[in-house]
């Protein structure tokens, strides 16, 4: 499991290696995407908050990237973080996301990626629940909900 300062360290010196690797050319991703999904994995924008499909959601199963499908988190770590976006503790594996310091904005923050496609997620903050004390902010439209296993958490 990964703690704040794992994080701080891949985003300043590289993610572990991926499972596989998935890369498209602009117009790949254009045609497979709705533009919602573009803009926010391949332009690196975010939804509006408490907008998002999987905001409230508590379904069971596990969340792929909407770009690759590469499982990236799991229900069981999803939690209510008040923030309007879906809020995991932490990544299936910890080679299936990686760390970028974004200094955009005037502010400085860790993008979550993924690291099989590098389709932006959303950012990771240091305010999340025990046991890791993670919040991977995701959007919604960077995700999809694939298997069913166990109850959510609430």
């Amino acid at each position: 499991m990964q703690t704040w300062n794992d994080v701080i360290r891949l985003a300043n010196h590289g993610s572990p290696e991926p499972p596989r690797r998935v890369e498209k050319t602009n117009a790949e991703w254009k045609a497979e995407l709705t533009p919602q999904q573009y803009h926010v994995t391949r332009e690196h924008g975010t939804e509006r908050a408490f907008t998002g499909e999987y905001c409230e959601a508590h379904e069971a199963g596990l969340y792929a990237c909407v770009c690759c499908g590469t499982p990236l988190y799991d229900s069981r770590t999803k939690f209510e973080s008040g923030t309007g976006w879906p809020s995991f503790t932490q990544p299936v594996e910890d080679n299936v996301i990686k760390y970028k310091k974004d200094s955009s904005y005037g502010m400085v923050r860790v993008e979550v990626l993924c690291n099989v496609c590098d389709a932006h997620q959303g950012h990771v903050f240091p305010d999340g629940p025990a046991p890791s004390g993670l919040r991977l902010c995701i959007n919604s439209a960077a995700i999809k909900l694939v298997t069913t296993k166990e109850p959510a958490a609430q």
